[in-house]
């Protein structure tokens, strides 16, 4: 790697005229990589040209995004395709400095709050209740009607500071939540909507690993019990209710609509709500970007029918 100041002098050059010049001087840029971005931000804390400011700014951001296509080719490999670690990559791309682990501390804090009320005898129905108490009521946590379709709903920093979020995202979090409780608590894909199914307890893993040393839980395993809407207060529901909204929205009830749905579905689907949410805001860069990101986990974007805000249940 070249030292400061060799780099101070190529950036000196970001102001330059010249295409070539300036393709050249980006392009050794580039190629120092994620190592040199600290060196990068504390060279344009100093410069006071604001073309060179901006083409710098451009550089570091596609040092990260380069970084960032890599780390989500990585986790679609993974034989695990873990629920926080996808969602924290999500929020890199708006968030490249965000530490994971205060998402997980911040996780885990609202995961000991629901489970010093949690006993292991209360039915699936009476658990639904405390957790809903304690996000909902305690913790102030509900759907961000008034500004539904904002890319900041698909960044879990965001949500889990403002405590407002979109249909997935507020489910992401009940997701999450459940399973450090040892509840299989799953996503369920529906058509302009996303829910929580609450299905059969496993008594085995809870015998198996009384600590809950594994929070990840197979989705395909047991049968639905009910549904929740994260969106709405976690309001539950029955499989007949979902008939109704399915059919409300015209849509003919698929098997897959009924069913929990994995991981890689649930990433899938954020990115390519903010995809949408960039397209309504006009901003062509960060939406071609983001597509670039559903590639790298085996997904060409296409125009889809976008999630409409749910009205609101009794």
């Amino acid at each position: 790697m070249m030292n400061e100041r060799e780099i101070h002098s190529l950036i000196a050059l970001l102001d330059d005229d010249d295409k070539e010049v300036l393709d050249h001087v980006e392009s050794k840029l580039l190629s120092l990589g994620k190592e040199a971005i600290p060196i990068l931000e504390s060279e344009w804390s100093k410069l006071q040209n604001t073309t060179q400011q901006d083409r710098l700014i451009q550089v570091v951001h596609r040092i990260q995004y380069t970084e960032l296509l890599k780390d989500f080719g990585d986790w679609y490999s993974s034989s695990e395709q873990d629920l926080l670690t996808g969602i924290c990559l999500i929020a890199r791309y708006q968030y490249p400095n965000l530490n994971a682990q205060d998402i997980i501390n911040q996780i885990d804090k609202i995961r000991l709050d629901i489970w010093l009320d949690m006993h292991h005898d209360l039915s699936p129905y009476e658990k639904v209740r405390i957790i809903n108490s304690v996000i909902y009521h305690e913790l102030g946590f509900k759907g961000n009607v008034d500004n539904y379709h904002a890319p900041e709903n698909s960044f879990i920093n965001v949500v889990l500071e403002t405590r407002k979020g979109n249909p997935i995202m507020m489910a992401v979090i009940y997701i999450l939540l459940g399973q450090r409780l040892h509840l299989p608590i799953f996503g369920v894909n529906l058509p302009q909507h996303f829910v929580c199914a609450y299905k059969e307890e496993n008594k085995q893993l809870l015998l198996n690993d009384p600590f809950n040393l594994k929070t990840q839980h197979d989705y395909r395993e047991g049968r639905v019990l009910f549904y929740i809407n994260a969106f709405n207060n976690g309001a539950v529901f029955s499989k007949a209710n979902l008939e109704q909204f399915l059919r409300q929205i015209k849509f003919e009830p698929q098997p897959d609509y009924f069913e929990a749905c994995g991981n890689l579905s649930i990433i899938k689907r954020i990115l390519r709500n903010l995809v949408v949410a960039y397209e309504k805001q006009k901003d062509t860069d960060k939406a071609n970007e983001v597509k670039e990101l559903l590639l790298a986990i085996g997904e060409t974007y296409f125009s889809y029918n976008e999630e409409a805000p749910p009205e609101e249940e009794d």
